[in-house]
């Protein structure tokens, strides 16, 4: 079983079908300038692309930018919450004398108790 190749060989060697190529039409000269137009800018993005990933001292310093920015938000935020703390300390203040008062009363108590127990 062969298969008959109809066509002509394309620049790049491979075979390509003549009626395909004739149903898409041949560019005219206008399209052709727009299509190299299109592909310089997008070359020219690349290398642009490219470039800025090639510039280390660029890339190291937008990082260290971006570490400091968040260590400073995150010094705010601790900041915030260490003076919520305080508030918290502060509100709660009676509250917490008493209840360090009652635990050393029983601190005291269970002292005295296993002592009048030894003796």
């Amino acid at each position: 079983m062969t298969h008959e190749v109809r066509g002509s060989a394309s620049p790049s060697g491979a075979h390509v079908d003549a009626g395909s190529e004739a149903a898409r039409g041949a560019k005219g000269p206008d399209e052709l300038r727009r299509e190299i137009e299109r592909t310089r800018h997008e070359l020219g993005d690349t290398v642009e692309e490219l470039a800025g990933k090639m510039d280390v001292k660029a890339r190291a310093r937008a990082r260290a930018d971006e570490l400091k920015d968040r260590a400073g938000a995150m010094s705010v935020q601790m900041r915030s919450s260490a003076a919520h703390a305080g508030e918290v300390g502060k509100q709660h203040r009676t509250q917490l004398m008493a209840a360090a008062g009652a635990l050393v009363m029983l601190a005291v108590g269970a002292a005295v108790m296993v002592q009048r127990r030894h003796h």
